[in-house]
């Protein structure tokens, strides 16, 4: 799933240019502002606001860290951020002091407003699988770690779909809720993404013929999940019925929450050439916000961390609608071509194929909603390896992921081979609890 792929936005998402002098005093005094105003007490707190730091066990920890690597990895990310950000060697050593003394006394430390930023930023440019890292530094954030429950997550999930909707013009954008801390985990989203499309498990139309599914068939489990815990299905169960979210907050069982109509942008899909595409009923949600991943960074975790960028028209085309494990619309979009499906060595899976993924380009770019193809991409993620090579940063890459599935060959990625290896921060994804 690309994440900002695509051209930048209005002068007021952009990330300026500034000159170095003028990012450390900007930064240093945000570092300052937000440890004046937060203590290091802040992940314990309690809803009646008092420190929540358990029973002493007489040497002054009150709560161990739950990794036994913790220091180290915070020291790490502290010294990534100063150096990248150009800060000064006393905000330094002034910085690693508080984080150390915050992870002795209390099992944990937390990141400044600045520094959550960055890790969130560097966890795309560092994710390995996906194509659209040339514009990492747009990843805005929406801090919101001071949310827990299942209800507030939803609410705030919804205000994030909105914000990255934007009217078509999507914005790279993540929401963090609360980090895990030693016997208090954050909450947790299950929903794979923000947007799914259900997945009803209908009998076979012969005995003994395989299951066969309505709607989405990578979904069957979370629709499952949301009728067990309530949700009702239409009346008529539809091929692109949108799902609830899921979410789980700390010790409490899961819960589902209706996503309100008007924040799911979905765009009808047509041909500019084949009027008969049209008639097929093809639609896909315009934002593809990752929910289901965790971002860590200098030791800390954050269990729900929903980001998005915008589609690659290959993501929705040949994956999403063309794969046979998903909807599996190639057979259908060939008969409406009039091609001969007899025999494969007419590739009339390839033709379809194409003329499927044109039909998402066109219908998005029609609609004013943000889209790249794969040969865009593939050219700005050479321009990526080229910028992050000249900072002397090597980029990891996985070529299975990184390379278009459609016109593999033609696209630039494909001639090269790329280093895959991993390094935080970085998103990853949770071990899965929907079945």
């Amino acid at each position: 799933m690309g994440l900002g792929q695509g051209r930048l936005f209005d002068s007021d998402w952009r990330l300026r240019a500034r000159s170095r002098p003028r990012r450390r005093r900007r930064l240093a005094r945000e570092r300052t502002a937000t440890q004046d105003s937060q203590d290091s007490l802040a992940p314990f707190r309690t809803s009646a606001g008092r420190p929540d730091i358990g029973s002493s066990s007489g040497n002054g920890l009150t709560h161990p860290p739950d990794d036994p690597d913790l220091l180290a990895k915070a020291e790490s990310f502290i010294v990534q951020f100063h150096a990248e950000n150009h800060l000064e060697d006393s905000l330094l050593a002034e910085r690693l002091a508080r984080v150390r003394r915050d992870i002795v006394t209390h099992g944990t430390y937390q990141h400044t407003s600045a520094e959550l930023a960055f890790a969130a930023q560097v966890a795309w440019r560092n994710s390995a699988r996906c194509i659209g890292r040339l514009y990492w530094r747009s990843l805005r954030l929406r801090d919101r770690r001071h949310v827990f429950t299942a209800e507030q997550v939803a609410a705030e999930s919804v205000l994030h779909l909105r914000e990255a909707t934007n009217g078509g013009r999507i914005r790279p954008l993540i929401t963090v809720f609360a980090p895990d801390a030693p016997g208090r985990p954050g909450p947790r989203i299950l929903s794979s993404q923000l947007v799914r499309y259900a997945g009803y498990e209908a009998a076979p139309a012969e005995a003994g013929s395989r299951l066969t599914v309505i709607g989405d068939p990578a979904n069957v489990g979370l629709t499952r999940l949301a009728r067990r815990l309530g949700w009702r299905a239409p009346a008529e169960p539809g091929r692109f019925d949108v799902l609830p979210l899921l979410i789980q907050a700390p010790g409490a069982e899961p819960s589902w929450h209706e996503l309100p109509a008007d924040a799911v942008l979905q765009v009808p899909l047509r041909h500019p050439d084949h009027s008969g595409i049209e008639e097929l009923g093809l639609r896909w949600y315009a934002v593809p916000v990752i929910s289901d991943m965790r971002l860590e960074a200098g030791g800390v975790t954050y269990p729900a961390a929903p980001f998005n960028g915008w589609y690659m028209g290959t993501e929705i085309g040949s994956r999403d609608l063309g794969d046979v494990g998903r909807y599996n619309e190639l057979p259908r979009i060939a008969a409406r071509l009039g091609l001969n499906t007899a025999d494969d060595r007419t590739l009339w899976k390839d033709r379809a194929m194409t003329e499927l993924n044109v039909a998402v380009l066109h219908s998005f770019s029609a609609a004013g909603v943000t889209i790249t193809d794969h040969h865009t991409e593939s050219a700005r993620f050479l321009k990526h390896l080229e910028l992050e090579e000249r900072q002397g940063r090597r980029c990891p890459a996985d070529w299975t992921w990184i390379v278009p599935p459609a016109a593999s060959s033609a696209t630039a990625v494909f001639h090269r081979y790329y280093d895959h290896f991993d390094q935080t921060p970085n998103f990853y994804r949770h071990q899965s609890s929907v079945s």
